[in-house]
Parts: C-alpha cells; structure tokens; sequence
C-alpha cells in the first residue's frame, strides 16, 4: 500500500478516502461530541453552542465533522509539502501518515479547538515557508501573528505558537527586531478588536473567557495516551535519523524548512502543558508537523516489502488499540 501513496496520481485520494474510512471506522461507530474541558477559547465555545442550536448535539455529526476535517488537512498539508518540494517527488505519503497517527488516540478525533487550530496552523506554515524568499517580509509576518492571535481565540495557549513564528524568524532571516515586534503586535490585534467588540456591545463579561491557560505537569495514567506518544516519538526520531542523509544534497530553503518543523513538533509538545487542565487531546497540534518526519521515515525506506511491513505493524497497533483493547 505505500507504494500507492508514493505516487503523485491525482487518483490517489481516492485511496486516501477509502484508508480514512478503515482508520476511522472505530471512531464513527463509536462517535464522541465535541470537546469541551474548561480548556477552549471563547470563539470556540461560541461556535459549538450555535453549532448546537442548529444541527443538534449529535455525536456522530461532530465526529464525522471531526474526521472532514483530518481529511481536509491531510490533503492540504500534501499540497504544501509537494508545492515546496521536501521530497524528490510529489507523493501522499504525509496525507496517509497524518491520518494514520491521528488514529492512534482517540482524543485526536474528536471535535475539538486543536483541530481547529491545526487548520490555521496549516495556513501559517505556509506562509512562514515564504519568509526565506522575500526581500521584506513584514507583512507576511503580521498576518501570521494575525492567524495566531485568532488561534489563540479558540485555544488561548496556542498564541504559544509566537516562539515558532520567532524562532522561524531567526532560522529563515536575518534577524530584524522590526518583525518580531510587528509579529506581537499581530498576535495582540485579534484579542484586541474582540474585546473592543465585547466592550462597545456591552458583553464585556465575556472577555473574562478569553485568557484560559495555566501551568500544569501532565499526569497521564492510561496506557493508550502512552503507546500513542511512544510510537508517534519513535517514528520521529526515525523520520529525522533518515533525513540526515538526503539533508546535504537539498536546497538551503529546503533545509530550513525542515529545521522550522523539528522546532513545530517541539513547540506544539510544549503548547498543552499550559492548560487550565492538561489533556492529551491536544498533543494533536504536534501530530501535524510530526507526520511529515513520519512520512520521511516512509519515503526513505526504499524496499517496499520493508516499508509495507513497517506500515501494517503500525496499522495493526492501531486496529488492535481500537476495537481490542479495554477503555
């Protein structure tokens, strides 16, 4: 099968579709309602009460929801992977490992602001791969504080996510302290023109919902969350360890670029320890960027019959933890 997705046949999201249906299968039968755990940004709770009133609070419509939008972000993250050229050739290997390892824990597939954000995220990481092209990039840059501080609307430790666009700043460009201050002033413009909003329209109680985060140590006691970080982490490092031989022979933006994602996985692992309560659920930020190593892993195996073994491994634990295993 993954000599399927090493192509770049147009055709091939056919196969994609039918693989989202066999990975998420157990999660559509079995369908949650949205998230909602204290940790959501005030867009976000207002979004899923009007969602509420109007298509009701059915479990399988969020869930349903929940995966379109997995498969619309697998699909879209393969656009931008091949539009930059990260591999030699253009293939669907990150759509199948995205939607492969977000199958891994449950919490990833169900309605929630991480998946939300990771959505925004995608358009972010896009246009922070332009940054090492232009000869001024301010307005790039506040656009992407923009699209953090709205982040931060429906999941306020996402603005977190500022140190990427930072430390992208410093890997892409030539430091310029001009863009890092127009970067917060982007990331500040959002929760700014709300709380206007909430002030002029005399809903000022409102705002107090804004600003939820906190410091919390994760406690994880259930033996799915660890098997999903410990494979997810393994196929990392394995992604990474493979990227080192064809690193040297890419173009220099093409190098940076993989630098700014090994910082994406670590910053986003980092983003919910700053919950009110900690949940694994949104470690689903980090299963974006980690997906495209995961891939790597994928693409440099060169024997399929290795690469397919390595695969159906992955996809039994999967299958296994799914309809196997006690909750």
């Amino acid at each position: 099968m993954v000599k399927f997705f090493r192509s770049g046949n147009p055709l091939t999201v056919v196969l994609l579709l039918i693989y989202t249906i066999l990975v998420k299968f157990y999660y559509l039968i079995h369908p949650s309602s949205y998230l909602a755990d204290g940790n959501e940004g005030l867009l976000y709770d207002l979004l899923v009460r009007w969602m509420s009133m109007v298509f009701g609070k059915s479990p399988f419509l969020f869930t349903s929801l929940a995966v379109l939008l997995l498969l619309l972000q697998a699909l879209l993250l393969t656009k931008i992977v091949n539009h930059q050229r990260l591999f030699a050739k253009t293939n669907y290997l990150p759509a199948m490992a995205y939607m492969l390892f977000t199958s891994l824990y449950e919490g990833w597939n169900v309605f929630s602001p991480g998946l939300l954000v990771n959505l925004v995220m995608l358009w972010v990481i896009s246009n922070i791969t332009l940054l090492y092209t232009r000869t001024s990039a301010r307005d790039v840059v506040f656009n992407i504080g923009f699209a953090l501080g709205v982040c931060g609307l429906f999941y306020f430790p996402a603005t977190i996510f500022c140190l990427l666009l930072w430390l992208s700043l410093l890997i892409m460009r030539p430091f310029r302290l001009a863009e890092w201050i127009i970067a917060l002033l982007g990331l500040i413009c959002p929760i700014y023109l709300l709380s206007t909003y909430l002030f002029l329209s005399d809903q000022w109680a409102l705002f107090a919902r804004i600003p939820r985060i906190g410091i919390e140590v994760p406690m994880i006691g259930h033996y799915k969350v660890w098997g999903a970080m410990a494979v997810s982490i393994f196929f990392f490092i394995l992604g990474w360890l493979l990227l080192q031989r064809t690193l040297k022979k890419m173009l220099i933006q093409g190098r940076k670029i993989w630098s700014v994602l090994a910082v994406y996985v670590f910053v986003a692992m980092m983003v919910p320890l700053f919950n009110v309560h900690f949940s694994p659920a949104y470690w689903i930020l980090a299963i974006l960027p980690l997906s495209l190593f995961v891939a790597n892993a994928y693409w440099s195996i060169v024997n399929n019959t290795v690469a397919n073994i390595v695969h159906i491994l992955t996809l039994a634990y999967v299958i296994v933890m799914q309809f196997f295993s006690r909750n």
